[in-house]
């Protein structure tokens, strides 16, 4: 059984991102394993722009972020596997994969990076009644269809949700002549991110119905139409707010799931909100030399910052493997608080090296101005950060400077408040 360095699993933005960052800090003989067919996860597919404004300080479309990657990929001596399903990842770090030509392989590796991905909700995930006919769709889908496969998924389109597939999928839909009834969203305000409701939705006149469902789909062999609803503040449908809208396409933008699946035969400790792992600032779960990194350990909305957190899982694997990790005497738990509904990561288990913050990711419970992202140790205030607007659909990010982490400290709190006048904290 041949033994790797590190071996990565997915070879998305944040697989190629983990293993080139890994390399460019001295580690070798290292493999990609990837089941589709070509590399770059689901950035070939994704031809609208807006890609690479943090990372590359320039505006790209998908498949030019993912080239990138891909250039700095080839100069490297990187192994590639594609077209290969990893069907088992033992404790004892070692994947057992499938493809054609080989048929079934077993490697080993020194350290592991989970780097999956995530999939779509499904119509089975939101139990909608009705009829099973076709054209009901993911977003997804219908962009790999429309800009992989070439095919026009429908001519009278609904979607269901705002996240940003859909958003960017009601204009593609526009763009090919379909006419877009509506975007519907269950929320009170879009998931998606705002400049692309703004782009998708409000440049090409597609109305967006907040706090609309849909309740019921009819159509025999293709779709004929679907009921939409309003709800309340609890979800409920209001009385008399039912109306049938006809369409042949229906297009389903109602969340993603990370890929955890291999994380869970793992045995791997599981965050009860994200759907991904416990993770300490590192990206190491809670096996040693096990990273996660990107969309299977929570739901970006920005690849720039999949690539940065995967270079973060990236070089801690090579750290690793070198022995330059120190852990602390006691762990930190970094626990997320009042209007926070999750941060990334979990937990501080190592000594800091030349590192001057900690990056934390969060997102939010609800639409706030005018706030404050605050760290708190006990009833003091380390450190606070002004946001002007917070969304849950966008990610919030706040750096926490490890020089005012202090070796005592077992847990810092981070909260998003109401900014009123000036911080007491140290800042």
């Amino acid at each position: 059984m041949k033994e790797y360095n590190m071996i990565v699993i997915g070879a998305g933005p944040a697989g190629i991102a983990a293993a080139i960052e890994a390399n460019k800090n001295g580690l070798e003989n290292i493999l990609i394993v990837e089941r589709d067919e070509y590399i770059g996860g689901i950035l070939p597919q994704c031809i609208h722009n807006g890609f690479g404004l943090e990372y590359f300080d320039e505006e790209l479309t998908g498949p030019e972020y993912a080239y990138e990657f891909i250039k700095k990929l080839k100069e490297t001596n990187i192994e590639v596997l594609t077209e290969t399903m990893v069907l088992d990842v033992d404790k004892g770090k070692v994947i057992t994969a499938l493809n054609k030509e080989d048929g079934v392989i077993r490697v080993k590796g020194k350290t592991i990076v989970l780097a999956m991905g995530c999939r779509e909700r499904t119509r089975e995930n939101i139990q909608i009644p009705g009829d099973r006919p076709s054209g009901i769709l993911s977003a997804g889908t219908a962009q790999r269809y429309t800009n992989i496969e070439g095919y026009m998924p429908g001519e009278e389109v609904v979607i269901l949700g705002s996240g940003d597939i859909g958003l960017i999928m009601a204009r593609r839909m526009k763009l090919e002549g379909a006419d877009v009834k509506a975007v519907l969203e269950i929320m009170p305000y879009s998931s998606g991110l705002v400049r692309n409701k703004v782009q998708c939705l409000d440049d090409f006149d597609i109305p967006l119905k907040l706090q609309h469902t849909i309740t019921r789909i009819e159509g025999e062999e293709r779709l004929e139409r679907v009921q939409v609803a309003q709800v309340d503040k609890d979800f409920n449908v209001i009385k008399g707010s039912r109306e049938w809208v006809t369409c042949d396409t229906l297009l389903l933008s109602v969340g993603l799931i990370p890929e955890n699946e291999l994380t869970k035969a793992m045995d791997l400790d599981l965050h009860p909100v994200t759907g991904g792992a416990f993770v300490n600032e590192n990206r190491e779960t809670n096996i040693e030399g096990v990273f996660a990194a990107g969309n299977v350990l929570h739901v970006h909305d920005l690849v720039d910052w999949v690539s940065e957190e995967a270079e973060i899982a990236g070089k801690a694997a090579a750290d690793y493997i070198n022995d330059n990790l120190t852990k602390r005497k006691k762990i930190i738990k970094i626990t997320p608080d009042e209007n926070v509904t999750y941060s990334v990561p979990h937990k501080l288990e190592y000594e800091f090296g030349e590192e001057n913050f900690i990056k934390i990711f969060m997102r939010v419970t609800k639409p706030m101005e005018n706030v404050k992202v605050t760290f708190n140790y006990k009833d003091e205030n380390i450190v606070s950060f002004p946001k002007k607007i917070v969304m849950p659909g966008e990610m919030v990010t706040a750096n926490l400077p490890t020089a005012l982490i202090e070796d005592h400290m077992d847990e810092i709190k981070v909260s998003i408040v109401k900014k009123v006048g000036e911080s007491n904290g140290k800042k």
